[in-house]
């Protein structure tokens, strides 16, 4: 399938899915399409591997051993979509949706209560199930040859992102825009080792981590996965997207948390921190966390939990670990609450190896720019930090959102692997400075990047500076000899209708 079609073919299942809308709180409705378009995918998956098991003669589809052995779930023939299109225009489909799900989470113990069973819901009467299933009916997004092209990725990283859109939320509650994450990713380079997001979200940090090993060639299952999310049913969510990927999802616990709270990964070093923890969070519980040894850097502020973020992640790195953090750009330059002196220690512990400045509108609703903090715990250039203004990067793809495209990533991706590797490093006015810690301490350690930057060159047109301002002054004495021209006409015309002045 070409990128064309495969666009086509995404835009057109949304706006058909989209029409079921309605009836349901958005909030609500993507559970339906996601939950179907994840049976679709195990149910297509399943089919294909039980035909070549019947084509080489075994033909016994209660051999689950020849499914797991291939990382395909097993699917009961109740809850196969072959069945579910047979009865889709029944009157009880969403119990027999839902009965399916229980079927296929006693089946496959890695997914045991992540299926969101909710179809046979009165919430739900008036939403047309029979009609979504038409929909994904006519589409294969588990065989194997649309898992080498990640159609099902595809498609639910794309209604990931319109679900978003449309629902409104602040920051990305649970969606990540998929070109910040891939600029984190090419930056942090996440080849093996264990990597973690306490604040994960839908997981979309971890899915574009392993899309950056398949891209370099690299084996996925070097990389080991750890997360935590504080919504049950985003924690389902992302436990679904590892799932239809291949991933292992253990690494996101038995259930959802809260991170600062119970932490359910008290003793991990990882290798790579990925994260977009909820911004300018007030209500985070400090008051119960003042002594809380994760706080080495200072007590983070009752009022805000962005220092708190920052510190639980230092926290969790290994003596070689980095972190890439997306933060608000208060974060920079706020001194309430003692979040200066938290930054200060941060600093002076030369734990900042690079800081990015975003441009604005790259997420749904949020318009306000953010900034991208990568942390090192083994830097490479001692007592040096990067700053990256990227604010004037990036292409407005519709009225409201921004997106950094691929030329984009690579230009501040290729910028930070040449200061890291000291090699055909330059400071380029307007875009990236390369500061000492001495200099950001004149600076009162204020992190924001245009402070260390400054302004883009002009080109020089050739033309001398007092050749300049010659044409400027008759310019200006033009204007000025016209302008009272100007005045005496009207002033000549208001007499001759008596109108003096």
């Amino acid at each position: 399938m070409k990128e064309e079609d495969l666009k086509d073919l995404e835009k057109k299942l949304w706006e058909a899915a989209d029409k079921m809308r309605g009836a349901v709180p958005v909030s609500s409705y993507k559970f339906i399409v996601l939950g179907l378009i994840f049976l679709k995918y195990i149910s297509d998956s399943f089919e294909e591997k039980y035909q070549a098991l019947i084509d080489e003669g075994y033909g016994l589809e209660e051999d689950r051993d020849a499914y797991l052995m291939d990382n395909v779930f097993y699917v009961p023939s109740k809850a196969r979509w072959e069945y579910l299109n047979v009865h889709s225009k029944d009157s009880n489909i969403g119990q027999i949706i839902d009965e399916a799900l229980e079927e296929i989470e006693k089946e496959n113990p890695s997914l045991k209560g992540v299926l969101i069973k909710q179809y046979n819901s009165p919430d739900y009467k008036n939403v047309n199930l029979g009609e979504l299933i038409d929909i994904f009916t006519n589409i294969k997004i588990g065989s194997k040859e649309a898992q080498d092209k990640d159609i099902l990725g595809r498609i639910y990283e794309y209604f990931l992102g319109q679900f978003a859109s449309n629902e409104l939320q602040k920051g990305g509650e649970f969606y990540t825009p998929a070109c910040l994450v891939r600029t984190m990713v090419e930056i942090l380079e996440p080849y093996e080792g264990r990597i973690y997001d306490p604040a994960c979200g839908s997981g979309g940090m971890f899915v574009q981590s392993i899309k950056f090993i398949k891209k370099h060639n690299g084996n996925a299952r070097n990389l080991t996965i750890y997360g935590q999310e504080k919504n049950p049913t985003t924690w389902k969510l992302a436990k679904m997207n590892l799932a239809i990927r291949g991933i292992n999802n253990e690494g996101l616990g038995k259930f959802a948390d809260d991170t600062f709270h119970n932490d359910l990964h008290k003793d991990l070093k990882a290798d790579f921190v990925l994260a977009n923890p909820p911004f300018n969070i007030s209500d985070w519980g400090q008051e119960k966390l003042v002594d809380d040894p994760r706080w080495k850097y200072g007590v983070p502020p009752k009022g805000n939990a962005n220092f708190a973020w920052v510190q639980h992640m230092v926290s969790k790195l290994s003596m070689n670990g980095k972190a890439a953090i997306i933060l608000a750009n208060g974060s920079l330059s706020s001194d309430t609450g003692g979040e200066g002196d938290i930054r200060r220690n941060l600093i002076e512990a030369d734990l900042v190896d690079c800081i990015l400045a975003m441009p604005p509108n790259l997420f749904y609703t949020v318009t306000v720019p953010c900034s991208i903090w990568i942390l090192n715990r083994n830097k490479k250039q001692k007592g040096k930090t990067l700053f990256i203004d990227a604010r004037n990067l990036g292409t407005m793809v519709t009225r409201k959102l921004r997106e950094l495209d691929e030329n984009d990533i690579e230009k501040i991706a290729s910028t930070y692997r040449k200061f890291q590797n000291n090699e055909n490093y330059e400071d380029i006015a307007g875009f990236c400075k390369e500061a000492t810690t001495e200099e950001i301490k004149e600076n009162n350690y204020v992190l924001t990047p245009g402070r260390y930057v400054g302004t883009e060159e002009q080109e020089d047109d050739g033309i001398p500076f007092e050749e300049k301002m010659k044409v400027l002054t008759t310019e200006l004495k033009a204007q000025f000899e016209e302008s009272h021209k100007l005045e005496y006409e009207i002033k000549k015309n208001l007499e001759a209708i008596g109108y003096g002045i």
